[in-house]
């Protein structure tokens, strides 16, 4: 397949399914470059990975986000994605691809500065020498949003039919039981993110998206990067949008915005489950335009 293919086959891709490449590419390129070069495992994710010790973060600042993209093994990796993917398709059934990237890459911050912070803080911590990589408290980030906004949603685990928030409950409390035990940083950094999903979720219900600053300066970062596109040489005929034209705007919008709420409302109170297929449509529709 061409080069322009890849870009066509990856332009089509959902935004978890594009984390997920990602995330694989940097897997097999951190495997194979070291190695064909002959050199150390971790001669490039030490300059990713995100070190426990403050004078070390100052020299690699990044590493708060790039952290994420590395994983210890095969099985960090496939687990990880494993539960991107699910978590993403329901969550992109509700929002944009914009609010999974807010909510993701959030996590992946708090997360990490419970990991820094907790090593720095606590005695039991103190004087270890280590650092943490994988995307698990980006992933536990999206999981919790969704236990959190729909937790009566029944999804289908191997045999079981669980709500929701059980499946979060059970997650989160994984992580602080084995905190003592092994991977101590793993599991801080993902109870960082679970924090994250879950207070986003629960402000979002209230009305209020605490990651839209967030988004905002990531399109402001991404607008940088993409080329100017060339003013047409034409003229530009302006013509004046009538009162009437702008009232029936503006109706149409709040029409389908009360349609969005009363979807949103019946899924907290009955799950997703319960939407008819127009509605289950409309609401993917709708999270895709905005």
């Amino acid at each position: 397949m061409s080069t322009g293919g890849l870009r066509y086959q990856y332009a089509r891709l959902s935004i978890a399914e594009k984390l997920i490449t990602i995330n694989v590419a940097v897997f097999i390129l951190n495997a194979l470059l070291p190695f064909l070069l002959g050199l150390g495992r971790t001669a490039i994710s030490q300059w990713f990975e995100l070190p426990v010790d403050l004078m070390a973060y100052i020299t690699q600042p990044w590493s708060i986000i790039t952290y994420s993209f590395f994983h210890a093994d095969l099985w960090h990796l496939f687990f990880n994605m494993l539960l991107l993917y699910f978590s993403a398709r329901i969550f992109l059934n509700l929002f944009s691809a914009r609010k999974l990237i807010s909510v993701y890459f959030l996590g992946v911050i708090l997360g990490g500065l419970f990991f820094v912070l907790s090593y720095n803080i606590f005695p039991v911590f103190m004087g270890a020498n280590t650092s943490i990589i994988g995307a698990s408290a980006g992933v536990t980030a999206v999981l919790i949003f969704i236990c959190a906004y729909i937790p009566n949603q029944i999804v289908r685990v191997v045999f079981f039919n669980v709500k929701l928030w059980y499946l979060g409950a059970f997650f989160v409390l994984l992580d602080l039981v084995q905190i003592p035990a092994n991977n101590s940083g793993g599991h801080l950094a993902h109870l960082g993110g679970a924090l994250l999903g879950y207070v986003y979720a629960r402000q979002l219900t209230k009305g209020k998206d605490i990651g839209e600053g967030f988004s905002k300066l990531l399109d402001a970062l991404g607008a940088m990067f993409k080329p100017k596109e060339k003013k047409a040489s034409m003229k530009t005929v302006y013509r004046k949008t009538t009162a009437s034209a702008k009232s029936k705007v503006d109706y149409d919008k709040e029409s389908r915005q009360r349609k969005i709420d009363s979807i949103l409302d019946k899924i907290s109170k009955s799950g997703y489950e319960s939407l008819t297929k127009a509605e289950k449509d409309f609401l993917f529709k709708a999270g895709k335009e905005e």
